[in-house]
């Protein structure tokens, strides 16, 4: 009896230590893991930093695109949510969260664009800059000094190579002829930067001179040239750290951009959408994870037990982890959080049914224990895997974003499986060896009666074809009309910013109360707001206004709130999704379901698996798109996540029926039918799919009815994501592979 309760103490103990290290700490402070989670600009604010382009021409936009492209991979550094997005016609803006120090933002980006190598001399043989002893906050030290300006130098003609001749610059280690490590800074020139370059190094070699790199006001590095380098490709060595190596990369990076920027501005941001946000999320999750923690443990009596025990270390641990991986958490994270609370049910369905099924068959509770997790493993870890695989390119190839988003999934999806499989199977031994050994604790499942689902996958066909064409014809209307098949928001189409500076600071909540209602009184669609920390100044940012629509919103301002029109300005804002992101999006998203076919391929040795996966993944994401053009929901940034997560759901739903279908193959006798065993496999795991699809919905209506209208535009289409990844995994998965399998036979060889 002791060692089962100690069981039981330590992992009570485990719930209760990483709880109380969540929201209390250890230290004297008491700062917990969840008051230190980063959280985005939705959430918490950050810093905000205007830059302009430097000259009086106006830029090309081909250059703003590519500069605005570059900045937001430099700038993920710092936060995978961070934006980067145009504003008028010569103003990039940048949005970091989970900062507030934007003059250290500014130092460490210095002016973007402003990067020269300059020859030690000119053709005269005159010094361009030379190493004095300066002063500085740290002392006395040697440092280069430049001793003409840029423009004489570039007049001169001792600037041959500038930072928009540099394609990448990378830090690595690289080994000498002694086969000692030592840190560098590899450079890649473009095709024209390599020409360049191969003269400039040809000169600084024949008069053994270094090549000073200058950016933003000082002379950063003047590395001697041994040689000419005529490929554009070279080493800068050795290097004092890998730290030293990895800032002059970055450094060289930021100032190879096609055009120079200066600051205009930068001002502290508060977030979108205020604590309300937060508190009513975690409302819905308490009481999302009770009713689920109800369910499971009304379904299934002490097994409910053991999976509500292991679902509170999940919740606990998930909070804590989130903190020890620095993640960034977003509105759409947090939802994605509280769904995969319903999501890590999942394992525990499956095994439990299967205990139950067990205990049916006439095994003893212990036996049937013990058979269950054996028997549920295969399921377990082929739908988990194939959905981390699916995070793990999104991981790789993914925008900034996405990669946010894929670090929650592989994060909840790890969790999830480490529950189910360990601290779910040491409670349930536990408890059963305390003493509890009925049966009647434990249920028993009957052979079930098997029905023709095979016989109506024409109808099954009929239903999913019908709404996906109900779709496409909605998005093909709106498409015609309006130039748009989808309602897209601010951060895929762009829009209008108007900065209003009230008389009196305001909070958000007072925003949100007094001023957002007479807003959307003047101007269609979602309406984002962000205060400005120290400041009475408020920016809304909604649609792309026309003329009219600016001057209707200007006169509100002056006739609600008394202000004088100085006090209004306007400016067009690009979206913060580019181009560049959607195709980044979009191919990782392919290259995910490419994997996920080859891995189905090798642990199914049957193709016909895969594509059949992938089939019923289609068809949910289209009902899913279908949906938001119907329905006209904004299709903003909770819309990747939306879709990514119908994605990781659908899958592992249909490789569960699948793994039944092999198991039963693999029993099959010679007078079995193909048809028969596919029914059977379907109709076997109908009740896991019913209770699993039930716990998620039981999550997102939480999040529905308590969330605010953000979470709310990303809970609707979710639910419906939820439902159809139900109907396909049970209508159309096993229908599909049978209907392949009768196309294209598997080859005798398969079948011995």
């Amino acid at each position: 009896m002791k060692k089962p309760i100690f069981r039981l103490l330590i992992i009570l103990l485990l719930v209760i230590g990483i709880t109380y290290i969540d929201f209390k700490g250890v230290d004297p402070q008491g700062t917990g893991s969840a008051s230190e989670i980063h959280l985005g600009l939705d959430l918490a604010g950050g810093v905000s930093i205007t830059y302009q382009v430097v000259g009086d021409e106006e830029p090309d936009a081909t250059d703003m695109s590519d500069t605005i492209a570059k900045l937001q991979k430099r700038v993920e550094g710092y936060s995978t949510e961070a934006i980067v997005y145009q504003e008028g016609e010569d103003r990039i803006c940048i949005e970091i969260p989970g900062v507030s120090d934007a003059n250290q933002i500014l130092q460490e980006l210095g002016r973007p664009g402003a990067l020269y190598f300059i020859n030690q001399t000119n053709d005269a043989g005159e010094l361009n800059y030379t190493a004095e002893m300066v002063q500085s906050n740290e002392g006395y030290g040697y440092a280069y000094v430049l001793k003409k300006s840029i423009p004489q130098l570039l007049e001169e003609g001792s600037i041959l190579v500038q930072g928009t001749d540099v394609k990448d610059a990378k830090a690595g280690t690289l080994q000498d002829s002694m086969g000692n490590s030592m840190h560098a800074v590899s450079l890649t020139m473009t095709e024209e930067g390599a020409r360049k370059f191969a003269q400039a190094t040809e000169r600084a070699s024949k008069k053994q001179e270094s090549l000073a790199i200058y950016y933003d006001g000082e002379i950063i590095s003047a590395p001697s040239v041994n040689e000419t380098i005529p490929d554009g490709n070279a080493q800068i060595s050795p290097m004092e750290s890998y730290e030293t190596a990895e800032r002059l990369a970055s450094t060289i990076r930021i100032g190879g951009l096609k055009l120079e920027l200066e600051e205009l501005h930068s001002k502290v941001v508060g977030a979108q959408l205020g604590v309300e946000a937060i508190d009513t999320s975690l409302i819905a999750g308490a009481i999302g994870l009770l009713l689920v923690i109800i369910f499971m443990c009304v379904i299934y009596r002490i097994p409910g037990v053991a999976a509500s025990i292991a679902l509170l270390f999940y919740v606990a641990s998930t909070i804590w982890l989130l903190n020890g991986f620095d993640m960034t958490l977003t509105l759409s994270g947090i939802a994605g959080i509280i769904l995969s609370i319903g999501m890590a049910v999942d394992a525990n369905v499956i095994i439990f049914e299967r205990i139950r099924e067990e205990i049916g068959a006439g095994e003893s509770v212990r036996t049937a224990i013990k058979t269950g997790f054996e028997k549920a493993l295969s399921a377990i870890i082929d739908g988990n895997i194939t959905t981390l695989i699916a995070a793990a390119v999104l991981l790789v190839l993914g925008p900034g974003s996405v990669k946010g988003f894929a670090q929650t999934l592989a994060l909840g999806i790890a969790l999830s499986m480490f529950t189910a499989v360990v601290i779910t199977k040491y409670l349930l031994y536990a408890l059963y060896d305390m003493g509890i050994t009925d049966k009647k604790w434990y249920g028993a499942t009957k052979e079930k009666k098997v029905l023709d689902v095979l016989s109506k996958k024409g109808l099954f066909f009929g239903i999913a074809g019908a709404v996906i064409l109900a779709g496409v014809i909605t998005i093909g209307i709106y498409k015609v009309n309006s130039g748009d098949g989808l309602n897209y928001s601010l951060e895929f189409k762009g829009g209008t910013a108007t900065t209003v500076a009230f008389e009196e600071t305001m909070t958000l909540e007072e925003v949100n109360s007094d001023v957002l209602p007479l807003i959307e009184d003047v101007v269609d669609g979602a309406v984002q707001i962000q205060t400005i920390q120290g400041s009475n100044e408020v920016i809304f940012k909604t649609n792309t206004l026309e003329a009219e629509d600016r001057e209707a919103l200007n006169q509100m301002f002056l006739d609600e709130f008394g202000l004088v029109e100085s006090k209004i300005t306007s400016e067009t804002i690009s979206s913060t999704i580019s181009s560049e992101m959607k195709s980044d999006t979009i191919i990782a998203v392919l290259v995910a379901i490419v994997c996920m076919l080859i891995y189905i391929r090798i642990r199914f040795s049957d193709i016909r698996f895969g594509f059949s996966s992938v089939l019923a993944l289609v068809h949910d994401v289209l009902v899913v798109i279908g949906f938001y053009a119907i329905t006209r929901v904004s299709v903003g940034n909770t819309f990747v996540a939306c879709i990514l997560t119908i994605v990781g759901y659908s899958i592992n739903a249909t490789i569960v029926i699948f793994d039944r279908i092999r198991e039963n193959i693999a029993q099959m006798k010679k007078k079995d039918d193909l048809k028969d065993v596919v029914n059977a496999s379907i109709i076997q795991t109908m009740t896991r799919s019913i209770y699993t699809s039930l716990t998620t919905l039981i999550m997102v209506v939480c999040i529905y009815i308590f969330g605010v209208t953000s979470i709310r535009e990303f809970a609707l289409p979710l639910m419906v994501g939820i439902l159809c990844g139900g109907f396909s995994s049970v209508c159309l998965a096993g229908p599909f592979w049978f209907l392949l399998t009768k196309k294209f036979p598997p080859r005798p060889k398969e079948e011995e």
